[in-house]
């Protein structure tokens, strides 16, 4: 056994021994002040001493859990952006529509021949696992709306297999996009005529509570990780979990 480790314990258990001879002594100078029997003093002071530690160690178990939990809870990252938008049934879209839902929101274009295929993906699944519940959305917003009208997001989305009717594929003004997208989400989003499909974008997924906040976990050293990867299964998994825990609160 390693010589430091032999020492720290000696050290413990004569810090022990000189605590115990002290309450002893004390106790024996009080009774005899006093004139009151030096055991029952024995007993009050040993007493008083157990209860002292067990309160003691009840704290720090409940300041242990209680971090635990505190850990667990999402981030507020800020409110969502105001927006007003078109879906694919021609039907004006604003983020009123989706107070009192927990909601996933990307932003995709329909010819994308990259990530967005995989991103559109990913929130089949989401659908899948939480169909039928009202109280949750989804939000696919082009960032080519000069192609994606309506009518071609309503023939994109029967293409995938939409069905929750609170998921809504949402067109309007270009630059009203980009800047909901960096300016309000801030997700990266533009034009690139070197760049597949002539756009590029984030592959990160925003998640938003029931009143309108964008919420997130935190990773392993604690900072917050702001966004979801809609890319990776593991992200996935991620923003699964914490749609259960925004719908139960």
């Amino acid at each position: 056994m390693n010589i430091d480790i032999l020492i720290d314990r000696f050290l413990g258990l004569l810090f022990i021994l000189i605590g115990v001879l002290v309450i002893v002594l004390i106790s024996k100078i009080i009774s005899i002040i006093f004139k009151v029997s030096f055991t029952k003093i024995l007993i009050f002071a040993f007493g008083g001493i157990f209860v002292f530690f067990v309160a003691l160690f009840a704290f720090i178990i409940f300041n242990f859990f209680n971090n635990k939990s505190e850990e667990k809870k999402l981030v507020y990252i800020g409110s969502v952006p105001e927006f007003k938008l078109t879906n694919q049934d021609n039907k004006a879209i604003s983020d009123k529509d989706y107070l009192g839902k927990v909601y996933v929101v990307e932003f995709f274009f329909s010819t994308c021949p990259t990530i967005c295929p995989k991103m559109n993906q990913s929130m089949l699944q989401l659908q899948e696992e939480f169909y039928g519940n009202p109280k949750f959305g989804l939000a696919s917003i082009t960032i080519d709306p000069e192609h994606d009208t309506s009518e071609v997001l309503k023939e994109h989305a029967d293409l995938l297999g939409v069905k929750h009717y609170n998921w809504h594929f949402l067109t309007g003004d270009k630059e009203y996009i980009y800047s909901l997208a960096n300016k309000g989400f801030n997700l990266y989003a533009g034009e690139n005529n070197k760049a597949a499909g002539g756009f590029e974008h984030s592959g990160l997924f925003a998640l938003v509570d029931k009143d309108g906040k964008i919420r997130c976990r935190k990773d392993a050293q604690g900072n917050p990780i702001l966004y979801y990867d809609g890319l990776e299964t593991s992200g996935v998994e991620a923003i699964k979990e914490d749609i259960k825990k925004l719908l139960a609160e």
